[in-house]
């Protein structure tokens, strides 16, 4: 199916309403920055951009204004605009399309409001209204060759590695590898390990921006079966996500 882009403040041809064409407002007009809060121009102006696409107010193929323009009408500078575009095509919220420029992607735009932001084991739980808790298997602080290569940082770089049973209502609901980079969060290396790393991070000012994640089926391993009470191996979901802070780095 072809799809054409769609300007904001404009509508596709179709049958007026009451004889005159509706006309969505111009999209500065949706947004309020404010300088009296600790969250950067940039930052606050994504996150309004990415609800305005998550509720559909921006729908797929919508093209937003130029940098210079959008920047120009909201008192902001250029660089603001482009820090901000540059993290939502992270997000694969916006894409550029060609000669109609910088335009929403539908792919991601699907999501609920909130559906888009990043939780962690700790965070789900209590939202299903389990309590959540955590046993340690293995917890050392390495360097990996591999895993520094994945993160893009040098062969000596230091990770904290854990391995540990997370669960709900004392059920063993996921065993989880992690691995946590040294570089973007160096107070890992002696922070409490046995509650919520997402919520440690936030706490320190380290906010998650987005995150790479597949999901594919898996026959669980012996270790698995063990730890789930298995008495046979049965398919289980694994999850790889790799997870990245508002200024760029995976941590």
């Amino acid at each position: 199916m072809q799809r054409r882009a769609v300007k904001v403040g404009e509508v596709e041809e179709g049958e007026p309403l009451d004889g005159r064409r509706a006309e969505a407002p111009p999209l500065h007009r949706l947004l309020r920055l404010r300088e009296d809060t600790a969250a950067p121009l940039y930052q606050q102006l994504e996150d309004q951009l990415g609800d305005l696409i998550a509720e559909g107010r921006l729908p797929e193929g919508t093209t937003l204004p130029a940098e210079r323009r959008l920047a120009e009408a909201l008192g902001v500078s250029r660089a603001t605009v482009q820090r901000c575009y540059n993290v939502l095509r992270e997000r694969r919220l916006i894409q550029g399309r060609g000669r109609y420029g910088t335009v929403v992607d539908g792919t991601s735009a699907r999501l609920l409001p909130g559906m888009d932001r990043l939780k962690g084991f700790t965070q789900e739980m209590k939202e299903l209204g389990k309590q959540p808790s955590t046993r340690v298997l293995e917890h050392e602080i390495v360097a990996d060759r591999s895993i520094a290569s994945i993160f893009g940082l040098p062969p000596t770089a230091r990770f904290v590695k854990l391995r540990r049973i997370r669960l709900g209502d004392e059920t063993p609901l996921s065993l989880e590898l992690a691995w946590y980079s040294l570089d973007a969060a160096p107070f890992l290396e002696d922070a409490d390990i046995g509650g919520s790393i997402y919520g440690q991070l936030v706490a320190r000012g380290l906010v998650l921006a987005y995150c790479d994640q597949t999901i594919e089926a898996a026959q669980a391993t012996q270790v698995e079966c063990d730890v789930f009470g298995f008495s046979e191996p049965a398919p289980c979901l694994l999850i790889k996500r790799r997870t990245y802070l508002r200024r760029g780095p995976m941590v």
